[in-house]
């Protein structure tokens, strides 16, 4: 059973065309998609004018866990300043809100779940993966006593639709032998509401992302971690991808490259300054205590090449058609790591100090 909160239902992209639609379309098409209303960090010349209007200022969506801290602190400092990037964060109310708005031209840019991606690609998107988000860091919790597989049957679970969050436990229980139709899904709006329903026991389990995964273990007494999704994919899997409006990457290659490289600077810093980081962090991007981000921070490292996990996102679209999310497997040109590879190249020096690279652990 499913009760959809913010169901993530993609419209047929292949049917619109966004190029030089009129402003008034596209808010008809926000109205048709069930998009809510928006909050705004706004930048110089950002009302009024469409995603690209200045080739200085990138618009992103973003989800909550530690996997977006390279975009977040991105953001705060604005490390493509130097390059003459701005970053501008666009802010959903739901999940479902943040996949659709790349998918109809709203932002240029979004930090997501590669499930998430493959959708959007599937429905006729304009959109390709071009850096990594962060690796590991998935974790699935269950409430005291729900310690193994077979006792999670009737349980409910909080998640989000077309999320790594749902794939996973998805994979872990058929893994187990046991079916997703044997569990109840709670398909939840946001993350803290997910964790609000989980700490107030309105749910059984739930499949969470860090450093809100370290935080209910540690503020929930005798609250379970059953996977932490090394035991289904191994060392050092990805979770969320930067994606971009193919347009951007045509139109506009530099802005891009600006943004991935700022990327790299934060992922620096986040490895090498960790206690700096997360005060400019901490409160304003996560909604979390600071000993619970310490100690979460390094289960989910931040890392911008993600290279190496890109036949890990292709296999994971298995699991996509079987859930009946995606009709055919997205083939290797939903990827495209050419400007990852240049700034590489244009920035041995920073690229050489970073310590993840390729997302290895």
């Amino acid at each position: 059973m499913c009760d959809r909160y913010g169901c993530a239902a993609l419209p047929d992209f292949r049917s619109m065309d966004l190029g030089g639609a009129p402003r008034i379309d596209r808010r008809s098409l926000l109205k048709a998609a069930g998009v809510g209303a928006l909050t705004m960090a706004v930048g110089p010349g950002l009302l009024g004018s469409p995603a690209q209007a200045a080739a200085s200022t990138v618009k992103s969506t973003h989800g909550t866990g530690f996997c977006n801290l390279n975009l977040f602190l991105a953001h705060a400092k604005q490390l493509a300043m130097e390059d003459g990037l701005e970053l501008v964060f666009v802010n959903t109310p739901t999940f479902a809100e943040q996949v659709t708005f790349l998918g109809i031209g709203q932002v240029d840019v979004g930090l997501m779940p590669y499930t998430s991606f493959m959708a959007l690609f599937d429905a006729g998107a304009p959109v390709k993966v071009v850096a990594g988000g962060g690796i590991e860091g998935c974790v699935i919790v269950a409430r005291p006593g729900l310690d193994t597989p077979e006792k999670l049957k009737g349980k409910t679970l909080a998640t989000f639709q077309l999320d790594t969050l749902e794939v996973m436990p998805y994979d872990w229980l058929k893994k187990h032998g046991i079916s997703f139709k044997d569990v109840n899904v709670r398909y939840m709006g946001s993350t803290p509401e997910a964790v609000e329903a989980f700490k107030a026991g309105a749910v059984d389990w739930i499949c969470t992302i860090e450093p809100y995964g370290t935080a209910l273990l540690n503020d929930v007494p005798g609250s379970v971690m059953l996977s932490d999704g090394t035991d289904i994919y191994g060392k050092g899997y990805t979770d969320c991808v930067l994606a971009a409006r193919s347009s951007l990457i045509e139109e506009n290659p530099a802005a891009l490259k600006a943004l991935i490289k700022g990327m790299m600077k934060a992922q620096k810093l986040a490895e090498t300054e960790q206690a700096v980081v997360l005060t400019d962090l901490v409160g304003t991007y996560y909604k979390t205590s600071m000993e619970n981000a310490k100690l979460a921070m390094a289960k989910q490292p931040a890392v911008v090449d993600a290279r190496n996990q890109t036949q890990f996102i292709l296999d994971r679209t298995d699991s996509l058609v079987e859930m009946g999310y995606i009709k055919k497997k997205p083939d290797r040109s939903a990827i495209d790591w050419t400007l990852l590879e240049a700034v590489i190249a244009e920035n041995a020096d920073l690229y050489g100090s970073l310590k993840y690279k390729a997302a290895a652990a």
